[in-house]
């Protein structure tokens, strides 16, 4: 398994930043690795993450198309390139079903493009709960057509998202651990191409990474983040998925409950997690299970009680 390199997460953000157009940047939230290693560690020059893909979240959904196919063209023209590999390197034709076409890819000039790409994502139209969960939409360029994904509970990104000093902004923490959470209500079969990591496993170990550096730093700075999560979690779902609230809240722990009963799967989300967003803390097996068990109790628990 390749080890993807050290990346301080100002920097790439500083980078994004400047790349993108300044009257989309309104429109742009970063999520992922990049938002929650900037909102962790931006102040702290010993910390970094291993991600090989920048998501760019393009939001509301009736602005994404225009916002993505003005910043695809833009970074072209600033000799960004497309991902390499079969399925990345050549856009796409007129006559391509949008399932067919490449997604918006795009790795920076310099020495930057050994690192890490861009990926471009659209905010989900409003929720439909017998939808699919994924949609492809198709974005024309300069230079062929791509297409653009959503996933439905990345809605959840767009709740109050946090303000940098880069004039992007970064989804919250718990946002992203919640979206996680609802689109993993078991372990699932999926494994992430070319390799041998179960997806789930990658995202529910992602809420607890999440979750872990929430806590450790409410008790670095005496403050009360992770205590507050739960609340919003459940005002996020009201004022995102109206009715349809209580049957997420209710549901919203499953997966996570499956995460911490299978050792094989915990020791695997752990591992990720120390590849990735925790590269640069090795989190023991031990503080990730109290973290998971602390989790489900002043979390999942308190949400479900918002149901009842």
């Amino acid at each position: 398994m390749r080890v993807e390199a050290a990346l301080s997460p100002a920097d790439v953000l500083a980078q994004v930043a400047a790349a993108l157009p300044a009257d989309v940047r309104g429109n742009v939230i970063i999520i992922g690795s990049l938002a929650a290693g900037y909102h962790f560690f931006s102040g702290d020059g010993g910390r970094a993450i291993r991600t090989k893909d920048v998501d760019c979240l393009f939001s509301p959904h009736s602005k994404a198309i225009a916002a993505a196919a003005e910043v695809a063209d833009q970074l072209i023209r600033a000799d960004w390139k497309l991902r390499e590999g079969p399925d990345w390197s050549q856009p796409g034709k007129t006559d391509d079903e949008e399932k067919d076409l490449p997604m918006v890819r795009l790795r920076p000039p310099g020495e930057a493009a050994a690192s890490w790409f861009l990926e471009l994502l659209s905010a989900p139209p409003a929720f439909d709960p017998g939808a699919p969960g994924k949609n492809l939409r198709r974005v024309e360029t300069s230079i062929g057509h791509f297409a653009i994904c959503s996933f439905a509970f990345l809605a959840l990104a767009e709740w109050r998202p946090l303000d940098t000093a880069h004039g992007v902004r970064i989804a919250r923490p718990e946002m992203m651990a919640l979206a996680n959470l609802l689109h993993h209500p078991a372990i699932g079969a999926a494994l992430i191409a070319g390799t041998d990591w179960n997806r789930s496993n990658k995202d529910l170990g992602r809420v607890l990474a999440l979750a872990y550096l929430a806590i450790q730093r409410d008790r670095r700075d005496g403050t009360a983040e992770f205590d507050a999560w739960a609340e919003r979690m459940w005002r996020a779902l009201q004022d995102k998925f109206g009715g349809h609230a209580p049957q997420l809240a209710a549901r919203a722990g499953a997966g996570m409950s499956a995460l911490l009963a299978s050792p094989a799967d915990l020791n695997q989300a752990l591992r990720i997690a120390n590849l990735g967003l925790l590269a640069s803390m090795d989190v023991s097996l031990e503080a990730f299970r109290a973290t998971g068990a602390r989790f489900m109790v002043e979390v999942i628990d308190e949400l479900e009680q918002f149901v009842q």
